[in-house]
């Protein structure tokens, strides 16, 4: 199935020294490559997130944002649909995060919130600085931003992206490689090449990603522990929580709380 391009907004005056962009992304569209003359923080509110540059593709969530630098050709899309929350920062505003280079980052119930009280007031008339106080908040958020490593890497051929997305809908289908490699007309051997070459891991290391990844979707948007591990496809809630504890260091709950380290 094909995606559908959404046209870049042109001629918008440069951020200063912040501008936020809302706007809805249907399922499968996309922003063409393009690149900015100002840093831009790429996040949804809800809805997963796209993000390819040079460096590869990786899939957000929005616990998750990514730090694209002044200049770095960029497409984002949404595979599902996105309530699109994106900042324009300037370029001479510093930041925690690797100035030179895309990063991904943790982003903290405090600056989601903020996120969206800037972009509610965003056209509104100025109320004693309280605009700029909003502003400074998160460009004070942004300073101790953390990068993180636990967003989901995404292929770019058809055939493996097409593996992707199957699996990203049914996190428990417990379809093997070899009946994988068998449906995309090639061999193990060349799936499991591929993949990695294509990710930078194993499909096997990918679908337990894929599974640490939907599981903090799923836990944020409402669902509780028991129903997330049957989702996903675990036995049993405490092999759920065991593996979440394993990858993130604490349970489930503690993790959605902000009590993590990664958090």
């Amino acid at each position: 199935m094909n995606w559908d391009i959404i046209q870049a907004p042109h001629g918008l005056a440069p951020p200063n020294p912040l501008k936020v962009r809302v706007q809805s992304i249907p399922a499968r569209h996309f922003f063409p490559e393009h690149a900015h003359d100002w840093h831009q923080m790429v996040y949804s509110i809800s809805g997963v997130l796209t993000v390819t540059t040079q460096t590869g593709s990786v899939v957000i969530s929005p616990e998750q944002a990514a730090w694209l630098p002044t200049g770095l050709s960029h497409k984002v899309g949404s595979m599902f649909g996105a309530e699109f929350r994106s900042l324009w920062i300037s370029g001479r505003i510093p930041s925690g995060l690797a100035g030179d280079r895309p990063t991904l980052f943790g982003v903290s119930p405090l600056l989601k919130a903020l996120i969206i009280e800037a972009a509610r007031i965003e056209d509104a008339a100025e109320e004693e600085g309280y605009a700029g106080r909003i502003t400074q908040l998160i460009l004070d958020q942004l300073q101790r931003a953390t990068p993180i490593s636990t967003a989901l890497p995404w292929p770019r051929s058809q055939a493996l992206v097409h593996l992707c997305e199957a699996l990203y809908v049914d996190p428990a289908d417990p379809t093997e490689m070899d009946a994988w490699a068998s449906k995309l007309g090639m061999s193990e051997r060349t799936l499991a090449r591929r993949f990695q070459s294509e990710t930078g891991m194993s499909l096997r290391t990918w679908r337990r990603r894929l599974r640490l990844f939907r599981a903090i979707e799923l836990l944020g948007g409402g669902l509780d522990v028991t129903r997330t591990a049957l989702e996903l496809g675990y036995g049993s809630t405490s092999a759920f929580i065991y593996a979440f504890r394993q990858e993130l260091g604490s349970s489930p709950q503690a993790y959605m709380r902000g009590e993590s380290a990664s958090a």
